[in-house]
């Protein structure tokens, strides 16, 4: 008597589970999507300032993100490219609003810097830290990412131009986590 009542225990736990599993993949799924993304752009940043070489960013079609370093003298290392998994994409979705201030530097695109759609032709990492444009201005921004069709796998990133500094959020279903 007492295992079938574990056995019905188990059985309704593992059913309560599997009904929710089609909502956490996706957001799992995002959420690695997001922190390749943000990995990426703080290695970055971190590259600029320990090799004393900018370091370029571009982001690329709806889920890659190109890294390069640049040097004046000799061979620079090969740049690197890096495709979102699990279907995460650069996109606006529908009913999500832009960041809270101070970071709300815009939401009419899913790569928003410097009041530019897609940003400024060259984006990239000062010997500082800062995040600056080709003519050397300072550049905030914001990155937009999920999975179409899937609100709840809304993500973003921003950029703090001024310091470099990267921040990731994440879209509760009502607004904006960091």
């Amino acid at each position: 008597m007492e295992i079938l009542v574990a056995v019905a225990i188990i059985s309704i736990i593992l059913g309560m589970a599997l009904l929710n599993y089609g909502n956490i993949l996706p957001n799992f799924k995002a959420n690695s999507a997001m922190d390749q993304l943000l990995y990426q752009l703080r290695s970055a940043r971190e590259r600029a300032i320990a090799h004393r070489r900018e370091v370029q960013v571009q982001f690329v079609g709806t889920n890659q993100l190109t890294i390069t370093e640049i040097w004046l003298l000799g061979t620079a290392p090969p740049a690197s490219t890096v495709s979102f998994e699990g279907g995460a994409q650069y996109i606006i979705l529908p009913g999500v609003p832009d960041l809270p201030a101070p970071f709300n530097f815009g939401n009419t695109v899913p790569v928003y810097f410097g009041g530019l759609s897609g940003g400024p032709p060259i984006m990239k990492f000062s010997t500082t830290g800062a995040f600056i444009d080709g003519g050397n201005t300072i550049v905030n921004g914001t990155v937009f990412m999920g999975i179409p069709g899937k609100p709840s796998t809304a993500r973003a990133i921003s950029v703090l131009g001024a310091t470099g500094r990267v921040r990731e959020y994440h879209w509760d279903g009502s607004q904006w986590q960091e």
